[in-house]
């Protein structure tokens, strides 16, 4: 489970960045990201009734919510990050979101190394 320091809860730090920051669009996904000023990346996650139902929207959260987890070493540190999940996350599997999040934090910038040691 990601810390609740990590997490964005508060519907004012969601208009914040929302407000100021960057879009970054995929086809699954869409992430704001946006300078916080603190010492550690926070996520927040965004999950429209249009994905589905409370266990579809629950099960994409989680999903996000563990990926995050286990990537946040790859992420820089000072940022607020919200995750909008598109209609057609919930099919998609877990690896498929996660390379879709890492991919879009590296078109904004924000992942301190990622990539260089892949073997494509």
């Amino acid at each position: 489970m990601l810390d609740y320091k990590r997490r964005i809860v508060k519907t004012k730090e969601f208009r914040r960045v929302y407000r100021f920051g960057q879009k970054v669009y995929g086809n699954l996904l869409k992430i704001y990201i946006c300078t916080n000023h603190l010492d550690t990346t926070r996520f927040g996650f965004s999950i429209s009734k249009k994905v589905g139902k409370a266990v579809k929207r629950n099960l994409l959260k989680r999903r996000l919510r563990e990926i995050c987890r286990q990537n946040y070493h790859l992420f820089k540190k000072g940022y607020d990050i919200v995750i909008v999940a598109g209609k057609n996350s919930p099919e998609v599997s877990f690896s498929e979101l996660e390379k879709q999040v890492l991919k879009l934090a590296q078109i904004g910038k924000i992942l301190v190394k990622y990539g260089s040691d892949s073997s494509d």
